[in-house]
């Protein structure tokens, strides 16, 4: 609730679009941590996409704020849409940070769990 109501203040307050961006995100953690998936995944959709608009594909935050939403989609068993993420910001993240580069890494990682734990995977996916 402390969260929320900083929000609320922020917003209030004329408080930029990045600060308000990084508020959503603590939130959505919060709700994460909370077990509030449901909540926690539709905040993460609005930071990737305040980021995406604000800042465009190519800024480390908006590719981590793609990472988070991906996890969130992961936790909520909705593999397609994290894939579908995973495979249009993948390759920014290498491009852009590197291929060692530890976001990068999770990315990859991520997608590769996507994969693994979807049901609906073929071999073909998996391979």
């Amino acid at each position: 609730s402390v969260q929320e109501a900083e929000l609320a203040m922020r917003r209030r307050a004329g408080a930029s679009a990045g600060r308000i961006l990084d508020v959503q995100a603590n939130l959505a953690v919060s709700y994460h941590n909370l077990g509030r998936l449901e909540e926690a995944s539709s905040m993460q959709r609005d930071v990737y996409s305040g980021q995406l608009k604000l800042n465009g594909e190519e800024n480390r935050g908006t590719l981590m704020a793609a990472n988070n939403y991906a996890i969130s989609l992961t936790h909520l068993k909705r593999y397609a849409e994290a894939k579908s993420l995973l495979h249009k910001m993948i390759p920014v993240a290498r491009r852009v940070l590197g291929e060692t580069c530890q976001l990068t890494l999770s990315m990859r990682w991520l997608y590769s769990m996507a994969l693994h734990e979807d049901p609906t995977a073929t071999l073909d996916d998996l391979r």
